[in-house]
């Protein structure tokens, strides 16, 4: 068996994967117990998000739980340009870094993470345009993934 050394100096190498479109994590509902929405990864959203430092994954992390509940947590604003709250940004600010997920709630029974950045931009505090054009794209792709999963369920878009 090798030995944790030797093991955390493998570590080191990443596996090469194929390109993820979706990861879809669900946790169904129970009796008596809040319904979590179904949580889904637009492109390299989660792989972006796992290459940010712990303390910005930790407070990512817990406001898309928030998202899945139904809730809005401290560090979330609305995205400029996509009209209304649809589209929501979580801003957190690390060591003199500014990191930013996107989500959108638009489908009332699940959320989509469409982006994951750390903004480098030096002209203030608005968002890239690279970055809002990619979100553009990926919030299409949530758009059409999610009515390929109503067709399959047999429901009717309700939103």
């Amino acid at each position: 068996m090798p030995s944790s050394a030797s093991r955390a100096a493998g570590s080191e190498t990443k596996r090469k994967r194929g390109p993820r479109r979706y990861l879809f994590w669900y946790t169904p509902p129970v009796a008596g117990v809040e319904t979590i929405k179904p949580l889904f990864w637009m492109g390299s959203s989660r792989a972006d998000l796992r290459s940010f430092p712990e303390p910005v994954q930790s407070n990512v992390g817990y406001a898309l739980f928030a998202a899945q509940r139904g809730e809005e947590y401290r560090s979330v604003k609305s995205l400029q340009g996509f009209g209304g709250r649809g589209v929501l940004e979580i801003v957190v600010p690390h060591d003199g870094s500014t990191y930013r997920a996107v989500y959108t709630v638009r489908f009332k029974d699940s959320v989509y993470v469409l982006h994951a950045f750390q903004k480098k931009s030096t002209r203030g505090i608005a968002t890239p345009k690279r970055e809002i054009e990619l979100v553009r794209r990926r919030l299409a792709d949530a758009e059409r993934h999610h009515q390929e999963r109503l067709k399959s369920h047999g429901e009717e878009d309700q939103d």
